[in-house]
């Protein structure tokens, strides 16, 4: 017998695979009456202060980054959950791999379904997978979610 999750993560980048990832997270969401967390984790940036845009300062590219952030999850969610309204959502900074267990132990969290391929290739390359180090450091089971053309 399977155990229901009550409080289900989805972890996105806003990449093609996270959208995938978030219509398992909805269905299952839906079969178990359980709530959706959607966190999005912005990359810990590097200090950029007056390197790239010395017209501005760092913690005003801190506020861009995070003003865009909450944008772009207004939207996924807005594109991706359709009809349904028991969910809440969460942006924070840093790595994204343990941000997403924090999240998921902080929370309590009874599933964690992620997308295995995110925005670039090379991000896998220099990073190696999020994906593959949330399982492996998870309090709770992990989905992961491969795009059909990623196979």
């Amino acid at each position: 017998m399977m155990k229901a999750f009550q409080k289900i993560l989805i972890a996105t980048d806003f990449s093609d695979c996270s959208e995938e990832a978030c219509a398992y997270a909805l269905s299952l969401a839906r079969k178990f009456d359980a709530s959706l967390v959607v966190l999005h984790v912005i990359n810990e940036p590097v200090d950029l202060r007056g390197f790239y845009v010395p017209h501005i300062s760092f913690d005003e590219l801190e506020k861009e980054i995070a003003a865009g952030a909450a944008t772009m999850l207004k939207t996924f969610c807005a594109d991706n959950l359709a009809d349904f309204a028991n969910y809440s959502t969460s942006i924070v900074t840093g790595v994204p791999y343990e941000e997403i267990t924090r999240i998921a132990k902080e929370q309590d969290v009874s599933l964690i379904v992620i997308g295995t391929h995110g925005r670039s290739g090379l991000d896998h390359l220099i990073f190696g997978s999020t994906a593959e180090r949330v399982v492996r450091s998870a309090p709770c089971p992990v989905l992961t979610i491969r795009l059909a053309s990623a196979i």
